[in-house]
């Protein structure tokens, strides 16, 4: 045990005391919120460009029901040839024409409209735009079959539908995004963690090896405390990186908010803008208080430690069985390969049914479960479920830290041969 101490306060130190480690937990901070800050300037300049719409109506009935918008005008060059339309938008550099030709039919003009511009415009702009005309050329068909307009509008029933669980406590349409978000920020910031400080052990393991430091080391501990002290050090180190991350850059993020001037009356204002209900607005306020969000720090860290042991034994033993990185290529695709499934499988299955069979089999696969499992949690799960993925994943640790430990203690001797997965397995029996 006194061993084992010594070595996770050396790895610790080791990592913490390392420069790129230190630049790197301060600097990281620094570019997220500068990121941040930059893709906020770049929206704002994108939602304030100014689209000048150039309109060609042959028709004479589409041009006065466009309406202009806060960045979106239309210009009426009807009374010009169509070409030289054409040109004179060009050559003021307007976001495009729009061209409207005569018809004897709706639908004959439904089919031959055309937009010219430069480049392509957004599919957003171009699916708005072709409702406006649907619905004009929709109320002229109806028109002139003598139906009238006005009673059609005032037929018809607006419905919203509220959102009740079996308790009689109302809900927000988006609580489903909400336990999305949450599960979602949970699985892919232990994603994150198990690749960057996987590789972190990984490393370390091969840079001891390669300088024949190993050697020494070996021969005053037992290889399992070894490879236990280098895991528990390195993510000792990470939690103190990461705790820095959220505390620094919460103050600088704060701080540059409050220095530009971004407040939250900016973002009332952009609600009131697109027509925001401040009751579904508190509804979802609601839903964020109502999730289970001591479960879910508690599932976090148990299944953080769960899955953060299960694949850095695994990085360790590749260090361990590989000279540099280079050779350890061959043997982390099928190590990234389980976390990636583990994503797109909370984010495609999960989210569209929280309880289906694929969901509910990868939250019990070991590989998978700590991220699938966390994606799981905020839409409910039963205790006995969640219960029967831990008594799986734990299982699972031990029996890799135990493989790991056999490859382990023959692969940190191993020189100048690159190890194929037979040898490794031969090496299992040893």
């Amino acid at each position: 045990m006194r061993n084992l101490k010594l070595i996770i306060k050396r790895e610790y130190l080791a990592r913490v005391r390392n420069k790129t480690f230190v630049v790197m937990t301060f600097l990281s901070p620094v570019i997220m919120v500068g990121m941040i800050m930059l893709i906020a300037y770049l929206t704002s300049l994108n939602n304030d460009e100014e689209k000048i719409i150039g309109v060609h109506d042959v028709t004479n009935m589409v041009f006065d029901e466009l309406q202009d918008k806060k960045n979106t005008v239309y210009l009426n060059f009807s009374d010009l040839e169509l070409t030289t339309a054409i040109d004179s938008v060009d050559k003021k550099e307007y976001y495009g024409l729009l061209y409207i030709p005569a018809g004897k039919t709706d639908e004959e003009i439904a089919s031959h409209i055309e937009f010219f511009a430069q480049e392509a415009p957004s599919n957003f702009f171009l699916s708005d735009l072709e409702q406006k005309i649907s619905n004009v050329l929709t109320d002229r068909k109806l028109e002139s079959t003598g139906v009238n307009l006005a009673t059609i509008d005032n037929a018809k029933a607006k419905v919203n539908i509220k959102m009740e669980n079996f308790s009689g406590e109302a809900t927000s349409k988006m609580a489903s995004y909400v336990k999305m978000f949450f599960g979602g920020a949970a699985g892919y910031l232990l994603m994150m963690f198990i690749i960057i400080y996987g590789n972190m052990v990984m490393r370390s393991v091969i840079e001891e090896k390669t300088n024949r430091i190993i050697e020494i080391i070996i021969s005053s501990v037992k290889p399992i405390q070894l490879m236990l002290g280098k895991i528990l050090g390195t993510s000792f180190a990470g939690i103190t990186q990461f705790v820095i991350w959220i505390i620094f850059g919460s103050i600088l993020l704060f701080s540059v908010t409050a220095i530009f001037g971004i407040e939250s009356t900016s973002i009332q204002g952009e609600a009131a803008a697109n027509s925001v209900n401040p009751d579904e607005i508190q509804l979802l306020v609601n839903d964020v208080l109502q999730l289970p969000l001591a479960s879910i720090i508690v599932a976090f860290l148990v299944y953080f430690i769960g899955g953060y042991f299960l694949y850095s034994s695994i990085y360790a033993a590749i260090g361990a069985a590989v000279d540099s990185e280079t050779d350890t290529q061959q043997f982390m695709f099928p190590v990234i390969l389980p976390l990636m499934l583990g994503i797109y499988v909370g984010f495609f299955s999960v989210v569209e049914n929280p309880h289906g069979i694929v969901a509910t089999i990868f939250s019990y696969i070991p590989l998978t479960s700590p991220i699938v499992m966390l994606m799981r949690i905020p839409f409910g799960v039963a205790w006995w479920e969640v219960l029967i993925s831990l008594g799986i994943l734990f299982a699972s640790v031990f029996l890799v830290i135990w493989m790991a430990a056999k490859i382990y203690r023959v692969g940190i001797l191993m020189y100048g041969k690159k190890p194929t997965y037979k040898e490794l397995f031969k090496w299992l029996k040893y």
